[in-house]
């Protein structure tokens, strides 16, 4: 075949059709469309009793510390810690249905005070670690134990408290812009498209940040959030290395 016939073959030939998306390979299009997420998903009472007990194993655990770990005497502060989770049970139904500004400030407070009490403990804890001689390592191990455990459990009040505007705003539909990107929103397939975080997602994100010293499947979006989980990563990263390390070398 002549040059000038074979070019105007290859041009006569058809093309193959485009490659279709490859999410429309697996969902119609027309379901992707009428099923896409919006923002902020319905709203969804949520319920006050895993955080009213995460507060109270925490002031458990303080109770524990030896006493020269804590701030004064050893049941002053688990006691006003105490006083304030009652008045938020009474102050509260037992399902969130709108915004309590008050009882948000009120939750926050007490987290901050725990929180402040736990990193108070690890430092004292460090203090008697570098100068004194320190022969028990087992009271040691059982103290970083406790420190390390209530450090997860506190910041996970604080995750539940500080995303999309506080448990309040998340129950009545009006959430804030998200703190974090769990990997339920980022695929409609993998979970309904209006599904919202509870306590136990949150809970989990603290564990996994505990003990990795940084986010894994959840990413903070926020510099809140950001600074957040960097101080619990610190205070979890010196309990475990410093603190557990040393003892098991006196052990």
């Amino acid at each position: 075949m002549p040059i000038t016939h074979q070019a105007s073959a290859k041009r006569s030939a058809p093309h193959p059709p485009p490659l279709a998306p490859l999410r429309s390979r697996f969902v119609p299009e027309e379901q992707i469309a009428g099923s896409a997420r919006s923002y902020p998903p319905p709203g969804v009472l949520e319920s006050v009793w895993p955080s009213q007990l995460t507060i109270l194993v925490a002031i458990v655990l303080q109770l524990t510390l030896p006493a020269r770990l804590t701030v004064g005497p050893s049941w002053l502060l688990p006691a006003l810690e105490g006083a304030l989770g009652v008045g938020m049970a009474m102050a509260t139904p037992r399902e969130l249905e709108g915004e309590h500004p008050l009882r948000r400030r009120v939750a926050i407070g007490l987290v901050m005070l725990v929180s402040a009490a736990n990193v108070f403990s690890l430092v004292a804890l460090t203090h008697y670690l570098l100068h004194h001689n320190v022969s028990n390592g087992h009271e040691l191990i059982v103290a970083g134990v406790l420190i390390w455990l209530t450090n997860f459990l506190i910041f996970a009040l604080w995750y539940w408290e500080l995303d999309r505007g506080g448990p309040g705003r998340r129950a009545a539909g009006n959430d804030a812009p998200p703190d974090f990107l769990f990997p339920q929103m980022s695929d409609d397939r993998i979970e309904p498209v209006d599904w919202r975080p509870k306590f136990i997602d949150y809970l989990y994100v603290s564990l996994t940040n505990a003990t990795a010293f940084s986010p894994t499947d959840t990413m903070p979006l926020t510099p809140m959030a950001k600074s957040i989980m960097g101080v619990q990563s610190v205070v979890s990263l010196v309990t475990i290395g410093l603190v557990v390390s040393r003892a098991v070398n006196i052990l």
